[in-house]
């Protein structure tokens, strides 16, 4: 079988190590990008620069501008969509045609669960992500029909440099806080992020397209 290549992005940032890491131990071809994608015509040559992307792992992040909504100021709602909205779609608008083609490919985009719960004074962020989600569901739907299969790890609650880092898992308030609104009383492992787009990018991954899949320890149920 034909070794295929992956793409992950802002491999730096959010879940883009562990899922590199997994994807290699699979035995994938793992391409890895660090730069901020934030111009079409970063994403559109990045996606040349690799040639035949099998599987594009959109992993996009950007810390959260927390506000009430009377003050939610005009650069920070821009500087949540011009790293979380626009660079997803030039990413899967590029890579997409390829795919088309062949009549194969996955886009695994991860996300997060903030606009399918939300969050008080996070309403730019979760309208950026909410915007995100709602890209994945059309796309999903679109090229289904191709044999492309598009889906989003809806995440939250999750180990990770950008959100959930390491400091913060002993942090006794932080905990107390997790045990309050978290069902399963706990942070999750990147791992486990890390398994579901090594399975939503696999060949026993066929019927589920567009769908947002919250991984987030009950926080949205």
């Amino acid at each position: 079988m034909r070794q295929r290549t992956v793409l992950v992005t802002c491999v730096d940032r959010y879940m883009g190590e562990a899922i590199a890491k997994r994807f290699t131990e699979l035995d994938y071809r793992v391409i890895t990008d660090k730069q901020p994608l934030l111009a079409e015509s970063q994403c559109e040559e990045l996606i040349r620069s690799v040639g035949s992307v099998d599987i594009l792992v959109a992993n996009l992040a950007e810390p959260p501008k927390s506000s009430p909504v009377q003050d939610i100021r005009n650069e920070d709602w821009r500087t949540l969509f011009s790293a979380l909205v626009d660079p997803l779609m030039f990413l899967v608008r590029a890579v997409s045609p390829q795919m088309l083609d062949r009549k194969a490919g996955k886009i695994i985009a991860v996300t997060s669960a903030a606009p399918l719960r939300g969050l008080a004074n996070n309403a730019a962020y979760c309208a950026a992500r909410g915007a995100q989600n709602a890209f994945i569901k059309a796309v999903g739907l679109e090229l289904a029909r191709s044999n492309v299969h598009v889906n989003a790890i809806a995440q939250n609650y999750i180990n990770n440099n950008t959100y959930y880092p390491d400091h913060l898992l002993d942090d006794k308030r932080f905990l107390d806080h997790v045990r309050r609104n978290v069902p399963t009383n706990q942070i999750g492992s990147p791992e486990e992020t890390s398994e579901l787009a090594a399975y939503l990018a696999s060949e026993k991954c066929n019927h589920m397209v567009g769908q947002i899949i919250p991984l987030a320890g009950g926080w949205t149920t």
